[in-house]
């Protein structure tokens, strides 16, 4: 049919069909593609039993400067999301009902010297609100200028500490060269006094550390929580054939662990996590913003809450929310209700 028999109402909507047509390939070609459309806001009834994301670990990056035997989130990509990507999922998060967002690696002051870190924390607090962020780093890579431009954001800095004796530190891959782990810990620990920071130790318990006694330390740097893990062994991670480190010979048994938690009874700060405790009782997203699902002994990932929304997404995380209350995964974690004297 020639154009010039059709009536101009029918001209007009043979004009109006081929547009459409055109807009949905190149929405589909230009868009979809790229991944820039956030997931359909879901408009259905609230599952009661559905999982509410209160508190996550979201371990941006993977690399990391120490070398420590036993680590289960190890350096297999060195992929991180862009700032603003990072940032739309963190916001996907909260919508969803996180109150609390803990950043982790890898090591996470090492992406961009510290800076993409401290824009994340400055984004949570400011932007979000968020009631706790907070920070678990080896320490190596901190310097006091990151406290004055970002500490006020932040509530809660984690360091990790394995021994007070340099030589364990060194034998379990707890160090960077000669420097002093232990000389940098008490730096930080003042750091954070000055910078009104809420200072906190994870250490995690193994062979080369399980008889020694920290009691005295731990109790001088006087940190709000010690959080005390016992080894774990993640297939892929830090054990089997494709894993990049050999944490076997980490492991100690629940009677050593014990043993370790009973001669440390009196440190009132003491929060003892068990392999059992700690397997499922975390939500951890990845550098790609993938829930990790622990409970066969490796990482399964679920897809990227970027892609289809935490509501999905987090439906793949194996999270044991009974585990996460019953372990204290809850607690006084803002920085503005602990009453610190500073």
């Amino acid at each position: 049919m020639l154009l010039s028999t059709l009536t101009p109402k029918v001209l007009q909507l043979c004009i109006s069909t081929i547009l459409s047509i055109l807009s949905t390939v190149w929405f589909w070609t230009r868009g979809a593609c790229r991944r820039k459309v956030d997931p359909l806001p879901d408009n259905s009834p609230q599952d009661p039993n559905a999982t509410t994301p209160t508190s996550v670990n979201y371990h941006f990056t993977r690399k990391c400067n120490y070398k420590c035997g036993f680590c289960f989130h190890t350096a297999k990509t060195s992929f991180v999301l862009p700032l603003e990507e990072a940032k739309r999922g963190l916001q996907l998060l909260k919508d969803a009902g996180m109150e609390k967002i803990n950043f982790s690696g890898g090591e996470p002051f090492l992406h961009d010297k510290g800076d993409f870190l401290g824009k994340l924390v400055q984004f949570c607090k400011v932007d979000l609100q968020l009631p706790s962020v907070s920070i678990v780093s080896n320490g190596s890579m901190i310097r006091e200028g990151w406290f004055q431009k970002y500490g006020n954001y932040l509530d809660i800095l984690a360091v990790s500490c394995d021994s007070f004796d340099e030589e364990t530190n060194q034998l379990i891959g707890r160090a960077q060269g000669r420097k002093s782990h232990i000389e940098n810990l008490y730096k930080i620990r003042g750091w954070c006094q000055q910078y009104k920071v809420a200072f906190k130790i994870n250490s995690v318990i193994n062979t080369f550390n399980v008889h020694e006694d920290m009691t005295e330390q731990i109790n001088q740097l006087n940190p709000v929580r010690w959080k005390v893990f016992q080894c774990l062994l993640i297939d892929g991670e830090n054990a089997g054939e494709a894993a990049l480190r050999e944490a076997e010979r980490f492991v100690i048994e629940e009677q050593q662990f014990q043993e370790f938690l009973d001669r440390h009874r009196g440190v009132p700060c003491l929060v003892p996590e068990s392999n059992e405790k700690m397997r499922n009782s975390y939500l951890i997203l990845d550098e790609y913003m993938r829930f990790l699902d622990c409970r066969e002994g490796r990482k399964d990932p679920s897809r990227s809450i970027l892609d289809v929304g935490v509501k999905e997404a987090i439906l793949f995380s194996g999270f044991d929310e009974k585990m996460f209350l019953k372990r204290g995964g809850k607690y006084v974690w803002s920085k503005a209700d602990m009453k610190l004297d500073w």
